[in-house]
């Protein structure tokens, strides 16, 4: 993939990563990596494990040197700069505080060092204590918190520095999912009431989707897809990112026929239709396909040969998730209000979809 198709320019970008490679040994981690993180933006870094997102996020922190390349925050490269002298700040899964100081001392930690003036240090941890609601806890020690507050104490002891960017490593990883819910919605509330720039690395994506101005998708140390999260979920630009984002159905095959920016499709599995714009006849393409947009049918649709077999239901309240068993032992998943079904296991059924709706990915990416 192109730098260009990873790489939006910015003239208002407050973190800049420019040709970034990092590598263990003969392991290159970080390849080639080209970003412009926009002032005030929350940004994930979103991959599976070992695809170098929090390598990334540590280069930026100062705490892993880069291999090649340049970074630069507000404009200034930092690459030769200790993590201290960088203004940023970094929150960790593990919390990292220190648990013989209270929840105050905690906070008040960085500013002490700094040795500002007392009255100072009082104003601003009580700013910092109500801003995440935590004033009633100010005496406590670390382990008389739970997760969530734990948590919050290290996000206010990293924003009393009024650092320009915040990097948050997994900051809600260790959490409960009902807390970690709670938490995605402080966290932002908490980003966009502060205007500070967020970087953050998760593996969730349902967590990306649902806090991130954009994601950068990363597989093998490369950025597959740079965008908002609804493009990123409506138009994945590779099979990867289609594949990782959410639940897809993700064909391979050949463009057969092309009229009206309409792609006829072969594939083992059967023909389809998708939209689609610069491929050619004889061309190896993948074709994805969520399931909340599969159609089911009793009788044959035109410019689909999808038949299969209705193999199971997962009920999920008022949603049902079926899934169904093509002529090449291809499992299609597709989603449907409970009310709207009616086909019952064993039933062969034609799936189709809307074109517009399915698509159409190169096969080299």
């Amino acid at each position: 993939m192109t730098d260009s198709a990873v790489t939006t320019i910015m003239s208002d970008s407050i973190v800049s990563l420019i040709d970034v490679e990092k590598s263990f040994g003969k392991n290159k981690v970080v390849k080639k990596m080209n970003v412009e993180i926009k002032e005030g933006e929350f940004l994930t870094l979103l991959g599976p494990s070992g695809c170098g997102k929090t390598t990334t996020l540590r280069m930026i922190a100062g705490f892993e040197e880069t291999s090649s390349g340049i970074i630069k925050v507000q404009g200034e490269s930092v690459e030769d700069k200790e993590p201290f002298e960088r203004d940023v700040n970094t929150v960790f899964q593990n919390y990292a505080l220190f648990p013989h100081m209270t929840v105050f001392d905690n906070i008040a930690y960085g500013l002490k060092i700094r040795k500002k003036p007392k009255d100072e240090i009082t104003k601003r941890v009580n700013e910092m204590l109500d801003l995440v609601q935590l004033k009633e806890y100010e005496n406590r020690k670390p382990d008389a918190l739970s997760g969530g507050q734990k948590q919050r104490v290290a996000i206010a002891r990293a924003l009393i520095n009024n650092p320009k960017v915040l990097l948050l490593d997994e900051p809600l990883g260790a959490l409960d999912l009902k807390l970690r819910k709670q938490m995605q919605v402080e966290l932002k509330r908490l980003q966009k009431k502060l205007g500070i720039t967020f970087i953050y690395v998760t593996h969730d994506q349902e967590e990306a989707l649902t806090m991130s101005d954009r994601i950068a998708v990363m597989n093998e140390g490369v950025i597959e897809q740079l965008a908002a999260p609804r493009e990123i979920y409506d138009r994945p630009l590779t099979k990867f990112v289609a594949g990782f984002i959410g639940e897809s159905n993700i064909f391979d095959g050949k463009v057969k026929g092309l009229c009206d920016g309409i792609l006829d499709v072969e594939t083992s599995a059967g023909t389809m239709k998708v939209k689609g714009n610069g491929f050619e006849a004889d061309e190896d393409i993948h074709v994805s396909i969520r399931p909340e947009y599969i159609k089911v049918s009793s009788d044959p649709v035109e410019g689909f040969n999808l038949k299969g077999t209705v193999k199971d239901y997962i009920y999920m309240g008022t949603v049902v998730k079926t899934s169904v068993d093509l002529k090449d032992n291809t499992e299609i998943k597709y989603t449907h209000f409970e009310k709207d079904q009616d086909f019952k296991e064993g039933d062969t059924v034609n799936i189709y979809w809307n074109p517009e709706r399915a698509v159409a990915i190169k096969a080299s990416r």
